[in-house]
Parts: C-alpha cells; structure tokens; sequence
C-alpha cells in the first residue's frame, strides 16, 4: 500500500508535506548508543545538544510544590501573569531593556514558540530565509505551513551566520520573513549587534519580519551578548528554559513578539496547546532567583572550560574549526581530512570506538558530508576520554 493524494482511491490518506519533514539522523546514532551500551559497551555522548546539568534543585521544588498543591489545571493560552512579568524582569535585570509582559508569550518550548510564528506568518508558497548549516526543525516549521524554506550557504567568512548581504541577495517577493539564532546550533558562533540591526532595517524595509532565535543566550564565553529586543521591537525573538536554565525536559519557551501580533498568536495558542505545562510554568518562577542565576552562571563557566579543551584537541587531531565558538556548546568541524561521508564516519566512530557525534547532514546541505557536531555536554574528564577513543580510531 502507498501514501494516498487524498483521493481515495485505493490509498491511505497521508499529507504531502510529511515528505518534506526529514528525519533526525542523529537519532539512528542515538538509538544504536544505546543499544550499545544495553549490551555492555562504554559510549561516550557528544551527540544530543541536552546540558548534562540536572534542573537547579530550587526550580525542581518549585514544580513539586505546585503539584503537591493542586497547581496543574490550564493557565491562560499567553502563560501565568506572574511568568511573564518574571521574564519581563530578567530582560531589565540581564539586559537593561524593558519588555512589557504583555509582549510575552509562554510556550510549550521553544519550538512552541517557533511553530507559533510560522503560523502567524507564514502562507502557503511564502518563503522564509535561513542560514545552512543550521537547526534543521526550523526549515520543517516552514513547511509544515506548506511555506518554502530557502537555504543560504554561510561558512567561515561570515562566522556561519546569515549576514545582511545574504539577504540582499536572496530576497524575493514571495519572502515574508528571516530567521537567524544568535548563538547558533550547530556552530556556536554569534552575530555582532551591528549586523543584527541592519538586517532588522533591512527586512522591516521589504515589509517582512525578523525571527530571531536566542535560545542559547546565557551561554557565551566572552561577554553576554545583547538581545535583539534592544536593538528594536519589531523583531521576534524566541527563548527558552531548555538550555541556560538546564530545563529541557519540562518543555518551556517563550517569544516576544510585536505588539500587533500579540492577537493573533493568543488565538493560535488557546487552538493549537491551551497553554504551555502548567507545573513547568511555576517551576520557572524559581529560575529568575539571583541564587538560581549563580549557579547557571557558573555552569556556564564550566560549559566554557569545556570548549577550551575540546577545541585545540580537535583541531591537534586534524579537525577543520576555522571559527572559535562563542556560545551554545558545540563544535562544528570539518572532517574532510577523515572522509567524504560525515554520515560513516559518525556511525563507524560509534561501532568502532563507543564515540557519538551529530553527522552534518542534520543541519543542512551546504558542505554537510565534510562536517560533524561535537556536543561539549560532558564534563572534561569524559570529553579526555573521548578524545583518546577519536584519536586510536584516526590512527593518531
């Protein structure tokens, strides 16, 4: 039996769009880890962007407390008043700008969040453009609206990001928005303010909308990079809990989002999930305490401590890293010197020397079979451990 047209006839009814929706390869990789290690293998995991942190303790009791307490019915569609007015409070305590709660909107994730802006923006045939190599969700957001994702090739020469120039080239009529993260997965890098505003300028001029993902803000090495909103407040920016905060699982993001679309992401919010987790949203409450705020500040530090070790090691093993991240905590390198298939390579690293890594093919298709992701989600001791399993594996 095949897919069906929707016609009926003979086939099962299946969308087109699903054709489009491209699996995670990571998760093959995954999958066979585990297998692995059920039958008695050491595997070393640098695959899943996930901090190996557990929640701060305070953010924990804070969830079992609202449990405990009966806290668990739906809270309105835009989130708990009193979690919007807590972000609101971060973006003046972290950032100096004030965001009114209003603006806010607390989402089931951050792909929550990224799902409501593909909806509120998106029509059939619209394009939105976006960085390759990058998460590759993203473009499958775009299509899910049955919108057309456009890939644009970036590499050393424009840190990985999307660059104002990118969307000179690539702008069309049919595009209606850009999407750019600052940090970025999978290679860390950041997008100076300068070049974020005049993109922001430029796109508002073509009458469309900037999408910008902050995701890892929190996670950079140098100095705290600034948010989009003080730059202007006609961008979208998207956060979440997941990965400062060491939240993932709980499943809670948040956007904010021009004062005029507020409406109508209301209304797409109460039909697409009523609201986000309830428990999680009293959870977070916690996350904004100063003595929270230290102690995901000094996994940070750790998060920067294992970067410094891992880079000059890859790169001594003849891994391409032209760029130094600046954030989040991966590495993006190239492993032509290895192979022509970051696909094998990946998998014959695993079977052969119990290490896991992200191929390039996730993130895109601009030189994606030349490189790999390497999660620093693990303490050095490990990451040692798994540059010796890397290093016999290449005959070093």
């Amino acid at each position: 039996m095949t897919a069906g047209t929707g016609s009926g006839r003979g086939a099962w009814p299946l969308a087109r769009r699903v054709a489009a929706i491209e699996p995670f390869h990571v998760m093959v990789l995954l999958a066979r880890a585990h297998e692995l290690e059920a039958a008695g293998r050491s595997i070393i995991h640098m695959e899943i962007g996930e901090p190996d942190f557990a929640t701060p303790e305070p953010v924990r009791a804070a969830g079992a407390r609202a449990i405990e307490q009966g806290k668990i019915f739906y809270t309105p569609a835009l989130g708990m008043p009193a979690l919007r007015r807590a972000i609101a409070g971060f973006y003046r305590t972290r950032h100096g700008v004030e965001v009114a709660p209003e603006r806010i909107i607390v989402t089931p994730g951050a792909s929550g969040a990224l799902l409501l802006a593909m909806a509120a923006l998106v029509n059939p045939g619209d394009e939105v453009l976006l960085a390759d190599p990058g998460y590759p969700a993203n473009r499958h957001f775009v299509r899910l609206m049955d919108g057309t994702p456009v890939a644009v090739a970036v590499g050393p020469d424009s840190n990985y990001q999307l660059q104002c120039a990118h969307l000179e080239q690539h702008w069309s009529s049919r595009t209606v928005a850009a999407l750019v993260a600052t940090p970025s997965n999978p290679t860390g890098t950041l997008l100076a303010p300068d070049e974020l505003d005049a993109m922001a300028r430029f796109v508002a001029q073509r009458g469309g909308v900037l999408i910008v993902d902050e995701i890892y803000h929190g996670l950079v090495y140098s100095e705290e990079t600034q948010t989009a909103l003080a730059l202007r407040d006609d961008v979208f920016v998207i956060n979440s809990f997941s990965k400062y905060f060491n939240m993932t699982g709980w499943r809670l993001g948040w956007m904010v989002a021009p004062a005029r679309y507020v409406e109508v992401i209301d209304r797409l919010a109460q039909n697409f999930f009523l609201a986000a987790p309830t428990p999680a949203q009293y959870a977070a409450l916690a996350a904004f305490d100063p003595a929270t705020l230290a102690l995901l500040d000094a996994r940070r530090d750790e998060f920067r401590a294992r970067r410094d070790f891992l880079l000059p090691a890859l790169r001594e093993l003849g891994f391409g890293v032209p760029q130094q991240p600046q954030g989040a905590f991966y590495i993006y390198a190239n492993c032509s010197r290895f192979t022509d298939d970051s696909f094998k390579f990946a998998r014959d690293l695993l079977e052969e020397a119990g290490v896991a890594i992200a191929p390039g093919v996730d993130f895109g298709a601009h030189e994606a079979a030349a490189h790999v992701r390497f999660a620093y989600t693990r303490p050095v001791a490990v990451l040692e451990e798994g540059v010796r399993r890397i290093a016999k594996f290449l005959g070093k």
